[in-house]
């Protein structure tokens, strides 16, 4: 897991004030960042809505905009944010943000690996799964707009770093499981 640390921040040269920047934006703080996240992703899914791009010119532009941001960041970043200012603290934040990233990709490969697991050791129960979950996805895409969706995805994604690093989600996560406890122990009352 080192070397692949390591090779993520040797990826991100050049890189490491806008990461460090978006990770404290990502993770609120301060307490208008959530305002801006949803205010920039509003104005740039409104852009899109009122464009209304065909899928190529959607993909063309998406990847444009990679490509110069991948030119100019390196470039114009020591000028915005001052090359001399780069210090061990934000070099070991910089370690810690690769190093959640490799975790990360390292549990969605672990996901993916145990759904194979599945479908070899238990086929049946992997195939109903499968079905079922893909038939309530299709279902959902169905009922709502693919760009109101996606809206509604990319805004979760990008607040999810707060809302873990506030304790929103434990806190709601929490409140659910009493609820369920509740219910369950009425219908336990019943049965008796």
């Amino acid at each position: 897991m080192a070397a692949e640390t390591a090779s993520l921040e040797e990826h991100f040269q050049g890189w490491g004030e806008v990461v460090l920047l978006a990770d404290r934006t990502l993770r609120w703080e301060k307490p208008w960042f959530p305002a801006a996240i949803m205010g920039a992703v509003s104005f740039l899914f409104l852009m899109i809505y009122y464009l209304d791009p065909s899928v190529l010119s959607g993909v063309s532009c998406f990847v444009m905009c990679l490509c110069l941001a991948d030119y100019l960041v390196p470039t114009l970043a020591p000028r915005i944010f001052g090359s001399n200012t780069w210090t061990t603290e934000q070099q070991q934040r910089l370690h810690e943000i690769c190093s959640n990233l490799v975790k990360t990709r390292r549990r969605i490969i672990g996901w993916w690996k145990r759904l194979f697991v599945l479908k070899e050791e238990k086929p049946k129960m992997y195939f109903m799964s499968m079905i079922t979950a893909l038939a309530f996805i299709a279902w959902i895409g169905q009922q709502v707009h693919n760009l109101f969706l996606t809206y509604i995805i990319v805004s979760f994604v990008l607040l999810l770093p707060g809302l873990n690093k506030h304790g929103i989600i434990t806190k709601f996560v929490g409140m659910g499981k009493r609820e369920i406890n509740k219910l369950l122990k009425q219908k336990e009352k019943k049965n008796e």
